[in-house]
């Protein structure tokens, strides 16, 4: 296996042939190329659990449900970044093999190492998109998810909910229990 320089440096079109044969997923920022970090077993779970409650429940609707291998497009051939679990509904989004360009919702099931980026810069960027209305961050360590929430004004509303809780997603409409997204996970042994 090759090692990658700390910094690897191209253009949008050289990314995007470079990255179709690589094994590991790359995030692209302004000519940078960025690897993604590996996650837990539990990191997996929660975004499998979303994706799973999401694509049952939106089957009928003219919505899309990706999970951690689709790229949303912050800004064409700029930034590129991978998030656990986005939802479009928007039709334009069909035309593009490749991205996301227009989410309603999008999912980030925080690290350690991530958390950090994920609350600030990655959400500073994806609220630049027009159509985006809920962004979600699910803890993994603890049963916590937090929803900010666009409302008719456009300012981000919080909302934090705890394992008994049912959250609800405007963006699609739809209420999950917190305990379904926790499914398989023990809490009582992390930190032993």
């Amino acid at each position: 296996m090759v090692a990658l320089p700390d910094r690897l440096l191209m253009t949008y079109e050289e990314y995007i042939a470079w990255e179709s044969t690589q094994e590991m997923r790359h995030e692209f920022w302004d000519g940078e190329v960025v690897a993604m970090a590996g996650g837990t077993r539990d990191h997996n779970r929660v975004s499998g659990n979303f994706f799973k409650s999401l694509d049952e429940a939106l089957a009928d609707r003219p919505c899309e449900v990706y999970i951690a291998d689709v790229k949303v497009q912050i800004q064409p051939k700029r930034k590129y970044f991978y998030p656990d679990v986005v939802v479009t509904c928007d039709e334009r989004d069909r035309n593009d093999a490749l991205v996301v360009a227009f989410p309603c919702l999008i999912i980030e099931v925080l690290s350690p190492s991530t958390e950090a980026f994920d609350r600030g810069f990655k959400f500073s960027q994806y609220r630049k998109f027009e159509t985006l209305q809920e962004y979600v961050l699910a803890q993994v360590d603890q049963p916590i998810v937090e929803v900010f929430q666009r409302n008719d004004q456009g300012q981000w509303v919080f909302f934090e909910y705890g394992l008994s809780d049912r959250l609800f997603l405007k963006s699609v409409n739809l209420e999950i229990a917190v305990s379904d997204l926790y499914r398989q996970i023990q809490f009582e042994h992390k930190n032993e």
